[in-house]
């Protein structure tokens, strides 16, 4: 259990002088207000879908700079006040100034400042530094600071739950009202007895995994009673618990329901009508690991699962069967992860107090039960100079003044429980992070995955840890170290020392990173010196949470840790609407790389039309891994995840909110091994998602075949009620041979850079009968194989086999080449007989077959996207004129000109090497068949990115850490 101080161990320390602060980033004499050009729009937000106005509120003002996106997002969820009404806020100024004159009066009642002027430039450096977007606080700073609401200024949550009814009720009541504000909660169950285990009446309890049950439900219903974002849990479960088996397959079990329910035609996509019927999906599952458990994994030895109350041994389990159990159902569902206890303990400032148990649902925030953090998360990229080298300096002056206003927001906070604001006054956790740091890497000419990449962001990590716990250490000296600070003053220290020691080990592979080593070592030398003397003001300084919402906010192109999504995105317009266009950090790398403006012109203008880099016209290819993305084409491989995770986690206070992604293809020795060597790196937590592991899967039509399915069900239980004749039936297949001439076609096409032919006949009434394919030259051993394999498919063929049973067996086959094809209707293959089967059922299907198989062609997807189904309209039949009329309104309607303000054209523009434009670049227009950068991941490769749509606006959302986000109106699926 958690131990607390009391109030009374807080208030010893005498009155100092407070901080002395010199101006960065703001003018003497000028409000940052002043300094901009400030613009009045409209924000009008609609469901794309269904084309309902979800929020309208005209006027609003912002800085000229602020992109449309960002605007929408903060005035759709930051705002506060009835929309149409005086009160509601209308200005980033009147938002801004409410937050700003809360910290910065906050900090003069409590000392923070040595004289009203100190205070005054804080006012002015955090108004500055959130007016141009250098980062952003977490939501709930944005929702009820400066408002009548509670100030509750916290993102992340961890409970604790006892061995006892009262305890396991409270657990459901604060985890509630914590859900109702919006944020989220973890906790550990592995102190209530095992299902294994006798009651003090003498029956057998039921065990933490019953208790779940509830839990969820409880989730489910306030999810769905109308928070700003879905209920977020976190429920972990220590390995050695007897009931460690029933809790790994607990949701691996429910997805097994899923997909039979699904069969028997029941809705249960992500957010289908029938999916509350499963359970447990509310919560992301943990196993808590020791290194006993991972050695006797490495040894292949047997592992003891221990009694809750006594310790004593219940039984012994083989450890690698275990391990394997958990890859096995993390590979079918992405439940559960891992934490790694003894890494997670051994950088832990307050052992004294309690250990770490569990996490915040993204498992980036790892503290004592009973405790919050309130987040912060800066925009990297802001502090990119001219000549692309990272300003370290100025990096480092702006953690200073936003590590202070986070400190303060403590001694104004409300808290939901007690117990939570007990512990967080006593321990002060805060959580500074970033946000960037893949388009950072980019813009720099840095492989995400690369030597060079995680030098550059470790350097980072620790010069941004580092000058936090400095000014932690200095803001002690002033308000006076945490309250347990003193009992835990060892091992505070004792942690200091270990984050110097791994910033000592950390190779510099350039000049830019070796300028951020050396403020960083310098940095970590002061918080040794300064924390000896004066202790520290906050138990935890550091954390990189998912960054959803706020990224937005700062117009950041990448979240959190992340890499970049893809490579070209969506840019909102002024007035409505939106277009496509490619990163601007591209242009930027590609001249950080050496290359000229006509070279980056072209290649610029292949990303436009591809997607991709490979084969862009110039590019060398050993720079194609700077333009790495998490999806598509150039994908990075599950181990660049984990390397990146590892080179930063040793100079973060907490961890890491991060999921590794594997494609569909990943198999569960995969999962194995990124779960053993995310232990083996150090990292604290790790968590996976295998592509499609789940059956809700987002713009598939999956009732057709359900439904194909159940009709085929009804059909063969009907005819088992009809009355049978014994009678002995001998079948035998009927060879349905072509006519002498017969019509076919020739389908050039190329796969992966490998080219080929294929040559099909029909018979008279259309159905196919014969396959020739050509690929290789003439004699070669595969031209031999694929007429082997044509002749053996066109004789099936016609003898009876369904079209429709070569499709299903031959799609989705894997194997090289794969890549992208030439083909609109197919624009990525994973074989090549994945593209011959999927250009046969386009070609030779009905409509009916090919949507039961969800195979469709371009042009059916873009009607989709447009009216929300697959199928042409019908046009009933009439007078000539009529028809006409009808073919005339069904036409494309012809090409207008829209006037474009100049900062929307679409152009990308290049500079040369003195920084002048020189050209631009036409981007390619948005053709109207995606509203997001998912899908137009997805329009671009040809395969679905795994994510659900918004219930807010119904926009597809993209990946944010653990969690998914929206681009249109920054909702998020349980993380700030």
């Amino acid at each position: 259990m958690t131990e607390t101080v009391s109030a009374a161990a807080r208030s010893d320390e005498q009155p100092r002088p407070g901080l002395s602060l010199e101006r960065v980033f703001s003018t003497p004499g000028a409000h940052p207000y002043d300094e901009v050009t400030w613009e009045r729009r409209d924000v009008v937000q609609t469901n794309w879908k269904t084309g309902e106005t979800v929020f309208e509120q005209r006027g609003v003002e912002y800085p000229d700079f602020w992109s449309v996106n960002a605007s929408t997002i903060v005035t759709t969820k930051y705002f506060r006040g009835a929309v149409g009404t005086d009160a509601r806020e209308s200005s980033l100024r009147q938002l801004i100034d409410r937050i700003v004159t809360t910290y910065t009066r906050a900090g003069l009642e409590h000392g923070y400042f040595a004289t009203p002027g100190d205070a005054e430039v804080f006012e002015h450096e955090l108004t500055w530094l959130l007016l141009h977007q250098y980062f952003s606080f977490n939501s709930p700073v944005w929702f009820n600071v400066g408002t009548p609401s509670p100030q509750q200024v916290s993102a992340c949550f961890i409970l604790s739950v006892d061995d006892s009814m009262d305890s396991i009720l409270n657990w459901y009541k604060e985890e509630g009202f914590i859900f109702k504000g919006g944020s989220g909660a973890g906790l550990n169950l592995s102190r209530i007895r095992s299902s294994k285990e006798l009651l003090s009446s003498g029956g057998t309890a039921s065990g933490p995994v019953s208790f779940m049950r509830g839990a969820d439900a409880s989730a489910g219903t306030i999810k769905s009673g109308g928070a700003t974002r879905r209920a977020a849990k976190m429920v972990v479960l220590d390995v050695d618990h007897p009931d460690i088996e029933e809790f790994v397959q607990t949701k691996a079990r429910e997805e097994d329901k899923i997909r039979a329910l699904r069969d028997a035609g029941f809705d249960m996509d992500l957010g289908g009508a029938d999916i509350t019927s499963v359970q447990y999906q509310n919560a992301n599952n943990s196993v808590r690991v020791s290194d006993e458990f991972m050695r006797a994994v490495e040894d292949g030895t047997d592992f003891a699962l221990r009694a809750r109350k006594t310790g004593e041994e219940i039984e012994r389990v083989d450890a690698r069967d275990l391990f394997r159990k958990i890859s096995q159902a993390a590979w079918e569902c992405a439940d559960p992860g891992l934490q790694y206890d003894d890494t997670i303990n051994d950088w832990h400032t307050n052992p004294e107090t309690g250990r770490i148990t569990a996490s915040n649902p993204c498992s980036e925030y790892m503290s004592l039960d009973n405790s919050s953090c309130n987040l912060a998360s800066l925009n990297l990229l802001k502090f990119l100079k001219d000549d692309d080298t990272f300003d370290a300096p100025l990096f480092a002056k702006a953690v200073e003044f936003i590590i202070t206003a986070m400190d303060i927001s403590i001694c104004f906070a409300d808290f939901p429980t007690e117990a939570i604001g007990v512990t967080t006054r006593d321990y002060r956790q805060l959580g500074i992070g970033y946000a960037n740091l893949g388009a950072l890497l980019m813009a720099m000419g840095l492989g995400y995955d690369s030597d060079g990449g995680r030098a550059m962001a470790a350097t980072i990590t620790s010069l941004m840890t580092g000058t936090s716990y400095k000014r932690s250490a200095e803001l002690a000296s002033i308000v006076g170290p945490y309250a347990g600070y003193a009992r835990n003053a060892t091992a505070h220290q004792r942690v200091m020392r270990k984050h110097q020691a791994a910033n000592d080990t950390v190779r510099t592979l350039h000049g830019t990173d070796r300028a951020v080593h050396e403020l960083a070592t310098q940095a970590w030398a002061d918080v040794v010196s300064l924390g000896a003397e004066h202790g520290f003001r906050n138990a935890q300084a550091s954390v990189l949470a998912p960054t959803g919402t706020i990224g937005f906010m700062m117009d950041c192109d990448t979240t959190g840790i992340e890499p970049d999504f893809s490579l070209v995105k969506f840019k909102k317009l002024v007035g409505g609407g939106s277009m496509q266009i490619v990163n601007q950090t591209i242009p930027r790398a590609l001249t950080r790389l050496g290359y000229q403006p006509e070279q980056v012109e072209a290649i610029v203008a292949y990303i436009a039309e591809h997607g991709h880099v490979i084969d862009a016209p110039g590019l060398k290819t050993e720079h194609y891994e700077v333009f790495d993305t998490a999806m598509g084409a150039r994908a990075l491989k599950p181990m660049g995840h984990v390397r990146m995770m590892a080179a930063c986690q040793p100079f973060l206070s907490g961890a890491i909110s991060k999921t590794v992604n594997l494609p569909e293809t990943a198999t569960v020795e995969e999962i194995e091994d990124v779960y053993l060597q995310s232990w083996k790196l150090g990292l604290k937590a790790t968590a996976v998602y295998r592509d499609n592991c789940k059956v809700g899967q987002p713009l598939a039509d999956g009732g057709g075949k359900a439904k194909k399915d159940a009709a085929d069900a009804a059909d063969a239980a009907a005819s088992a009620a009809a009355p049978t004749v014994v009678e002995k039936v001998v079948y035998a297949p009927v060879r349905k041979r072509l006519p002498k001439s017969r019509a076919s076609r020739t389908t050039s096409f190329t796969v992966g850079g490998a080219e080929g032919y294929m040559t099909s006949g029909a018979h008279d009434d259309g159905e196919l009968g014969e396959v020739f394919l050509k690929l290789g030259k003439q004699g070669s051993t595969l031209a031999g194989v694929m007429d082997a394999f044509s002749i053996a498919v066109s004789i099936g063929l016609q003898y009876g086999v369904p079209l429709e049973t070569y499709v299903s067996k031959f799609t989705n086959l894997r194997f090289e080449p794969a890549g992208l094809t030439d083909d609109p209707d197919v624009r990525m293959a994973q074989s090549i007989m994945d593209y011959i089967f999927r250009r046969l059922a386009l070609d030779y299907l009905p409509f009916e077959s090919r949507q039961a198989l969800s195979l469709f062609s371009a042009d059916e997807r873009q009607r989709y996207l447009e009216t929300g189904s697959y199928e042409l309209p019908a046009v009933e039949t009439g007078a000539a004129s009529e028809l006409i009329e009808a073919a005339a309104t069904s036409a494309p309607a012809p090409a207008k000109e829209v006037p474009v303000e100049a900062e929307d054209a679409a152009v990308v523009e290049t500079k040369d090497t003195e920084g002048s434009n020189t050209r631009e670049v036409p981007a390619t227009p948005t053709t109207g068949r995606a509203h997001t950068s998912a899908e137009l991941l997805e329009q671009l490769t040809g395969t679905a990115v795994d994510s659900p749509l918004c219930m807010t606006c119904g926009t597809k959302m993209r990946p944010a850490g653990s969690c998914y986000v929206c681009e249109g109106c920054g909702s998020t699926s349980g993380c700030s």
